[in-house]
């Protein structure tokens, strides 16, 4: 079974997906494949502060007629610091890649992030990676932007570097929502494990959601006319346990309404978190392929049942309270 956390391999040739051309490595890249501006950072969710770094990158871009990259780093650098940290990824690569296609990026490079790159220092890394390596015109970063070992480079160190080296760089200012928002990854993360969805949403620029391949369960949902798509959480960040009013887009492009479980399942206890979705009005096979599920809206948390009735008259109520909340949802 594929993971879609290793969906792009760590070398290789370059790969397409729609607009966005995938380069998974820094080492030994033709011409063609260098000269871009490009956006820098870890990028966990593409948020609106994400997007902000990219707008200075895209800003760059045209200024130079140079193709618009981002940089980002597979895996993420906290995983391969704290290998037994809990699960905390807010998009996989495939959903990253699809988020970066409307803001007009060209290429994305997807680095491995192992041993050599954990062991750069600031220098090395401008120098080898983005100077040697990428040959980079530009590169825009965030005001808190830091990199190298022992997290010792600056947005201002950078610059210098660029200067020795050939490339201009930007700092995107902080950017402050007016409602009072922190547009952050660990706000987004905040939001949803307390299941405020909406706060999720306005902070990404789209609902949260979860892609994975559709694995068997224990099929007792049919029993009681419910059929569930069921969905592994992977290295996904774990969201507030309990029901959602959820929208699934499907391998043939339809998106389909339908209320979720999320969690282990306390009646018919999990071993591991599990999002099982019932789709409305669908009839279909969906087993071994990819589905992403949007979080729309909390509806309630965890319980346990008298029975398999007791649990029927309830997913029926929570059905009819998705609806309710998806007629209200932006499509």
């Amino acid at each position: 079974m594929a993971s879609p956390w290793s969906a792009f391999p760590a070398a290789g040739a370059p790969r397409r997906t729609d607009l966005v051309q995938i380069v998974s490595d820094w080492r030994g890249l033709t011409d063609d494949l260098k000269g871009a501006a490009v956006a820098i950072g870890a990028f966990d969710g593409v948020h609106r502060g994400h997007q902000a770094v990219i707008a200075t990158a895209r800003e760059a871009a045209r200024a130079l007629s140079a193709p618009l990259g981002v940089v980002s780093f597979d895996p993420h650098p906290r995983r391969w610091f704290q290998p037994d940290a809990a699960p905390f990824r807010l998009m996989t690569p495939a959903q990253m890649v699809r988020a970066l296609e409307p803001l007009g990026v060209d290429r994305l490079y997807l680095l491995p992030f192992d041993a050599d790159m954990a062991a750069m220092s600031d220098e090395s890394f401008a120098r080898d990676v983005l100077a040697a390596g990428l040959g980079v015109r530009h590169a825009a970063v965030g005001f808190d932007f830091t990199y190298g070992k022992g997290r010792t480079g600056s947005p201002e160190g950078l610059r210098r570097h660029g200067e020795t080296l050939g490339f201009t760089v930007s700092v995107a200012d902080r950017v402050d929502d007016p409602d009072g928002l922190k547009l952050s990854s660990s706000a987004v993360r905040e939001a949803v494990r307390a299941g405020d969805m909406q706060r999720a949403a306005a902070i990404l620029g789209r609902p949260f959601a979860i892609e994975g391949e559709v694995v068997h369960g224990d099929k007792r949902g049919r029993t009681i006319g419910v059929p569930t798509a069921n969905i592994r959480l992977g290295d996904y960040m774990r969201p507030a346990f309990g029901v959602y009013a959820t929208r699934s887009r499907l391998p043939d492009g339809r998106v389909v309404d339908g209320v979720s479980s999320l969690g282990l399942r306390p009646m018919y206890a999990l071993d591991e978190p599990l999002l099982e979705v019932w789709l409305f009005d669908f009839d279909g096979d969906l087993y071994g392929q990819t589905v992403e599920t949007d979080l729309i809206a909390f509806l309630r948390g965890e319980r346990t049942f008298d029975g398999l009735d007791a649990l029927k008259v309830q997913i029926d109520a929570d059905a009819d309270a998705a609806r309710a909340a998806l007629r209200l949802a932006p499509s």
